[in-house]
């Protein structure tokens, strides 16, 4: 792959979106596309073997979620940089996307502009959004906001205590509770936010930045 340019891989199951990609990126002279997939299946492989700037990742794949495969690839190459390109208007997953790695989040309605803009903009290291996207994360939804649940003190020091990793054992001899206790406490804490396993608690407090 060529080393002066900047080295780009495509990811959406539509064919038109790839072929409007490739279009819009193909006058920049700086740009080479290296790979184009249709699916997560061997994008790992080529991140892993060679020197790649950016992933432009569509968030729906027939075979990943674009935002667990977002946070694989950066387990491989921190100095690549991810950027989310997605129909998907949600704050939330938006944020979830950013908590996962992602250097940017683009909706499929950015100008030419704005999306070489925001490559440009992630290679420098920033976190890059195009308008409508920073629109949507400035202004979270009356909804969202209703959402957010009330937590005790308690529960807050053992909510913070989960997103560390610590089990109820240690957590329990850290604040001097019994185990019996902290899992109340646990409990209690799925039931507001109305999450299914401890590490939908954890995303779901983030992305409400009680944590």
């Amino acid at each position: 792959m060529p080393s002066d340019k900047i080295n780009i891989i495509i990811v959406d199951d539509h064919p038109i979106v790839l072929e409007g990609l490739k279009t819009m990126l193909k006058n920049e002279p700086l740009f080479h596309i290296s790979e184009i997939f249709t699916s997560g299946e061997g994008i790992l492989d080529v991140v892993k073997l060679n020197d790649i700037d950016i992933v432009l990742l569509d968030i729906t794949l027939p075979d990943i979620s674009g935002i667990e495969l977002c946070k694989e690839i950066k387990k491989i190459s921190q100095n690549t940089s991810v950027i989310m390109f997605s129909n998907r208007s949600e704050r939330s997953i938006i944020m979830q996307s950013i908590q996962n790695g992602a250097s940017g989040y683009l909706l499929k309605n950015t100008s030419v502009k704005e999306l070489i803009d925001c490559i440009k903009g992630a290679l420098s290291g920033n976190i890059v959004f195009c308008n409508e996207a920073k629109h949507i994360i400035s202004k979270p939804s009356q909804n969202e906001l209703l959402s957010i649940p009330r937590l005790t003190k308690r529960e807050k020091q053992i909510l913070k205590l989960l997103a560390e990793g610590k089990t109820s054992v240690i957590i329990a001899e850290e604040l001097c509770l019994s185990s019996l206790t902290v899992d109340t406490h646990r409990k209690n804490l799925l039931q507001k936010f109305q999450a299914k396993n401890s590490t939908e608690l954890i995303t779901l407090a983030i992305q409400q930045d009680l944590i």
